[in-house]
């Protein structure tokens, strides 16, 4: 007689009971269920017929259907014995079956009086006969099953080679399938390999683990860095556009052994390395190791590191990294590990210093978000559904319609999503017929050839119509806050320049090559790589430069404006006229003092944006070799010449005017005693005091210089020092009347 005994191990003890089952029974045994191949059950079938007897737990036993069954020959009779927990049986049966290492809680007993010699009991699971319980054996029955296959515990079978599945039946009968990790495929014959893709359109992050992110400020992220190749970073840069609160992803860069080596690829389907620009075409270029191509879809660069392939595509507004090599390759930055924080990715070597400053602005009220969500939707319709088994549309869809909720659908940005999910389908082999037709959309790059500056980007004159660079709303917003077009004035020593804003002047339709200076011959220069448009005049080519005077300062203005044109009778572009100008301040009675016991005396005057330099000299003879030093021996009496010189005017446009010269023994020049050495200079050239015969003017108000001269003092009662003081003033050479009457002689 057979013993079969059932064993299970999550129950509590339970008193024993004793079962007589009927030729075709249905037991309760759920005080003590029996798991059998990694099926738990609570009631058992008995089916006793002159052929065979059956123990069945999912239905009476019907070879035609199939069931887990105990099968065995007839019995005459069968007794069940719920049994609690016995430990000398326990230590058997551990010792017998090794696998099974559980405690055992209670057990099913079946006594059974077999009408055969034979008593051994045949397993079947799903119907299929799996393996057969000899007489006196105990065999564990708590495996596994998958497809109606059962596996003995601690067995691992490769399942399918073709698609790397692997099945393993755990020690403890737990059923798990392995196959490639979750950024990797099948190659076939049991071999992994890591192929993912990461997608970046405007402000959105759709990662390799396929999971949504927003870049909110203008900051450079790491995108991609492998922690097995050391010497690859992919960094992206975003910066705003149209909207100061939405950035867009801008530019880029793959960075090649550490530091040493960058490849940008930028706007327009530019690409540098490192300071200089390539020229590239369909055929692959390759640069230190990186195949570089251009078609009109945008740039592709790829490379190879570490049996790793990469492949990068950018069009301005969509890059998309595929990455293909060997199992276990782990990726971080934006496109992977999304546990970092943004905070962590940011690259402050890449980023400007303010680009985690918030900006915010009124929402577009022009924008329908239910039209725009119905257009992101068209994702999971024909012919992109087809593809949507293999790529996920719902990170697409949600970037779609969070990016074009808040920001207005121009410059093809309605399409971008649409494009990024079709090239992203057509890596996994999905070729997304009639896609541009259903969407209106093009394959081909948005401004492509198109080189717009740095605070510039590329975006349409009109909805379809054609392209201009634009200025980014960040750097036009401190122009637009002043009402102004360009930077202020910049007065260098004998020149003045003032540079416009080359997209500023597109955004009022103002064209740059009909600008003029007052002299028409006189143009805006523009900068072909920055194309700001700058207006200039100088000493050698005045452009029609006025200059006044009044108390304070001497001015030089131009005027910026539009050309006019005496055939014209009617205009119906706007007319430009902007003012600028440079100044010269007047020196005033501080700005010249001279001791006679010192060497000579420089101060430097600071006029708005001009500067010149006043110098004051004295010299012990007529040819103006022998200057007074701190250690000249100055006599009574003798014969001294002073000169007022200045550096940094331009004396075809402006003079230099001693008003008057006096002298006091202290430094103040409003001290006393004093004696007046020049006077009412600024109306009369030969302007010595009549009271000091040895005084005579030599030259004054003809240049950017004067010259007096007169025979040493002492003041009486003083301590011998002399101080010498003098009022100057600028006058504007056409301005005759602030010139001293008289044409100015030179005294022998």
């Amino acid at each position: 007689m057979l013993h079969p005994l059932l064993f299970l191990s999550t129950l509590i003890a339970l008193a024993c009971a004793q079962q007589i089952i009927t030729p075709s029974s249905v037991l309760n045994i759920s005080s003590c269920p029996i798991t059998y191949y990694g099926k738990k059950y609570e009631q058992i079938y008995v089916n006793s017929t002159t052929e065979n007897f059956a123990l069945c737990f999912d239905g009476f036993f019907k070879t035609q259907t199939g069931g887990d069954c105990l099968v065995g020959p007839a019995a005459r009779y069968v007794t069940l014995h719920i049994n609690s927990k016995n430990s000398k049986l326990e230590s058997q049966v551990h010792q017998e079956v090794p696998s099974i290492k559980a405690s055992l809680k209670c057990n099913l007993e079946f006594f059974m009086e077999y009408t055969k010699a034979t008593s051994d009991l045949e397993v079947y699971i799903g119907g299929i006969k799996v393996t057969t319980v000899y007489k006196n054996t105990i065999q564990d029955i708590s495996g596994c099953r998958h497809s109606g296959i059962a596996y003995e515990p601690d067995t691992v079978v490769s399942a399918d080679p073709e698609t790397c599945s692997k099945l393993t039946c755990s020690e403890t009968a737990v059923l798990e399938t392995i196959g490639c990790g979750p950024l990797e495929r099948c190659q076939g014959n049991n071999t992994c390999v890591v192929d993912t893709t990461c997608n970046v359109t405007g402000p959105t992050v759709i990662n390799v683990h396929g999971q949504l992110n927003f870049i909110k400020d203008r900051c450079a992220y790491s995108l991609v860095s492998i922690p097995s190749i050391p010497n690859l970073y992919l960094v992206a840069n975003f910066r705003g556009r149209r909207r100061e609160d939405v950035s867009f992803l801008d530019s880029v860069i793959l960075r090649l052994d550490g530091p040493g080596v960058h490849i940008h690829l930028e706007q327009g389907g530019r690409v540098w390395l490192d300071d200089s620009m390539l020229t590239l075409e369909s055929l692959p270029q390759l640069v230190h190791g990186v195949q570089l191509s251009k078609d009109q879809t945008g740039v592709t660069a790829k490379l190879s590191l570490s049996n790793l392939n990469i492949s990068v595509f950018f069009d301005s507004y969509t890059t998309q990294i595929l990455l293909e090599g060997p199992a276990g390759s782990s990726v971080e930055g934006l496109c992977g590990n999304s546990s970092s924080s943004l905070s962590d990715l940011r690259l402050s070597e890449y980023s400007s210093t303010s680009c985690e400053m918030q900006y915010s602005e009124p929402a577009d009220s022009t924008i329908n978000c239910t039209s725009v969500t119905e257009r992101c939707n068209l994702l999971k319709e024909a012919p992109f559904s087809s593809c949507n088994t293999d790529i996920d549309p719902d990170p697409y869809i949600t970037a779609c319609t969070d990016t074009l909720c808040k920001y207005p659908a121009v410059d093809g940005l309605n399409c971008q999503f649409l494009k990024a999910y079709t090239r992203a389908c057509s890596l996994h082999n999905h070729t997304l017929d009639g896609w541009t037709s259903k969407t209106g959309c093009s394959s081909e790059a948005f401004c492509q050839d198109r080189t717009c500056s740095d605070h510039e980007f590329c975006g349409e004159k009109t909805v379809g119509g054609d392209t201009r660079c634009f200025c980014r709303a960040i750097f036009a917003s401190k122009y637009q806050a002043n009402n102004s077009l360009g930077d202020a004035t910049v007065c260098m020593q004998d020149s003045a320049s003032v540079t416009l804003v080359g997209c500023l002047l597109e955004d009022k339709d103002i064209n740059y090559s009909a600008l003029q200076l007052n002299d028409p011959t006189c143009r805006g220069q523009v900068d072909e790589l920055t194309h700001m448009v700058t207006f200039s005049f100088n000493s050698s080519k005045r452009c029609g430069t006025v200059v006044t005077t009044n108390n304070i300062y001497v001015i030089y203005k131009n005027t910026i404006r539009s050309q006019n044109y005496s055939s014209d009778v009617i205009t119906r572009n706007d007319q430009v006229q902007i003012d600028f100008s440079c100044v010269h301040s007047q020196p005033n009675i501080n700005t010249a003092t001279f001791r006679i016991r010192d060497c000579s005396v420089a101060q430097k005057i600071s006029c708005g944006a001009w500067n010149y330099t006043l110098i004051i000299k004295a010299y012990t003879d007529a040819g103006r070799t022998q200057v007074v030093q701190l250690n000249s021996e100055v006599r009574l009496n003798q014969r001294i010449w002073v000169e007022l010189e200045t550096n940094g005017l331009d004396g075809s446009m402006v003079t230099v005017v001693s008003d008057s010269c006096w002298a006091t023994n202290q430094a103040s020049p409003t001290s006393s005693p004093r004696h007046d050495l020049i006077i009412n200079g600024e109306r009369y050239s030969d302007c010595a005091n009549p009271a000091d015969l040895t005084v005579a003017v030599e030259e004054n108000g003809l240049g950017t210089s004067t010259l007096f001269l007169f025979n040493m003092f002492r003041f009486t009662g003083g301590s011998g020092e002399v101080y010498l003081h003098c009022k100057l003033h600028l006058c504007p050479k056409e301005e005759t009347s602030c010139i001293p009457v008289g044409l100015a002689v030179k005294h022998s």
